[in-house]
């Protein structure tokens, strides 16, 4: 598990890159928010998680257990979606309005950059 990346994986750049020709401009991973969110757009109180399906337990088909040694993997994937949980609920009551893409949403480029542009724009919401 050593070579599992926490920053900078393809999913990641796919949003980065798609935010950043949208004209949005952010900064990475701020350590001292809860969770360290991959993408933080400080003027707009917005952050982004960009969770991978398998380690963040997603219910798309990339998001299964692994076959063998399943109590250990249960355990320690429930522990990611329990801490996902306490990490969006502490943004969100220290004001912070918080997205998450999944790997598999990363895939459709055009569905990635209107859902960006719905959560970044400066509409409040009804």
């Amino acid at each position: 598990m050593a070579r599992v990346r926490g920053r900078d994986t393809t999913p990641e750049r796919i949003v980065r890159s798609a935010a950043h020709r949208m004209g949005f401009r952010f900064r990475l991973h701020v350590a001292g928010l809860p969770g360290r969110p991959d993408l933080v757009f400080p003027s707009k109180h917005k952050v982004i998680f960009v969770h991978g399906c398998f380690w963040h337990r997603h219910t798309c088909k990339r998001g299964t257990l692994p076959a063998s040694n399943i109590e250990f993997w249960r355990e320690k994937l429930e522990r990611n979606k329990r801490r996902d949980r306490e990490v969006v609920k502490a943004l969100t009551r220290a004001g912070w309005e918080v997205m998450v893409v999944w790997e598999c949403e990363t895939r459709n480029a055009e569905k990635l950059t209107r859902r960006l542009g719905v959560f970044l724009s400066d509409a409040v919401e009804p």
